[in-house]
């Protein structure tokens, strides 16, 4: 009775603490070990929480790690390995409904809209990534360079690591320009290549680079770009 009493009583002071403070305070075993309590019945969880960030490398880690590696843990089943997967996506959702990212990319026109109804103001000429879920919503938007592009250096390794740490599936890139049409041989023919070619290269589907200018959309993918980037060809 009294190890019954201890864990209870445990799992009530957690409690207790996140609803006076939310999170604030909290240990990262202690985050893991309050999201247990609702998947774990009856036990103490502090241990599972303990191994799950060692194993891990913190909440973060935890949380984007796949149900099977979740499940090696001692005391961690499949129920509990899926609740906490299921944690991430859950926020990823809320996230998007939040900032009224509900509409999923398909075309350009789609990208121009989502642009216009968030970016209009904040962005008159620049180079943004649009990083997709596999149903093609919007995960994040990062502004990869503002201004022209002639005066900054955008990195395929910068796409990539955002791209991953949002667990992005695709990507799309929109440059919103003043100047003119993108030719064959311009500059940014090869941008949009080298960072299709880098990214494609790990996994992640570039699905198009649209130029958006005043009086024009132009897509990479319709261009051909991509496909004579790596034959090499001008």
């Amino acid at each position: 009775m009294a190890v019954k009493e201890s864990y209870h009583g445990h799992r009530k002071r957690l409690r207790h603490k996140f609803e006076s403070a939310s999170l604030e305070g909290f240990h990262d075993y202690e985050v893991v070990e309050l999201l247990l309590t609702f998947a774990i019945p009856r036990i103490d969880v502090k241990p599972q929480a303990k191994a799950l960030i060692k194993t891990f490398g913190g909440v973060g880690g935890v949380l984007d790690a796949p149900p099977g590696e979740l499940g090696t843990v001692k005391g961690v089943g499949e129920n509990t390995a899926m609740f906490l997967t299921m944690i991430k996506d859950v926020a990823r959702v809320y996230l998007r409904d939040r900032r009224g990212w509900k509409k999923n990319i398909n075309n350009a026109e789609d990208a121009l809209d989502f642009l216009s109804g968030n970016f209009s103001e904040t962005v008159d000429e620049g180079l943004i990534a649009l990083y997709l879920d596999t149903k093609n919503y919007v995960l994040e938007a990062e502004v990869l360079h503002e201004g022209d592009l002639r005066d900054g250096d955008v990195s395929a390794r910068r796409v990539i690591k955002g791209a991953l740490a949002h667990n992005a599936r695709s990507v799309i890139f929109v440059h919103k320009t003043c100047g003119v049409r993108a030719g064959e041989g311009s500059p940014e023919r090869a941008l949009a290549v080298e960072l299709e070619e880098s990214i494609s290269a790990i996994d992640i589907i570039v699905h198009d680079y649209l130029v958006i200018g005043k009086d024009f959309i132009m897509s990479a993918k319709a261009e051909g770009w991509f496909e004579k980037g790596r034959g090499g060809g001008g």
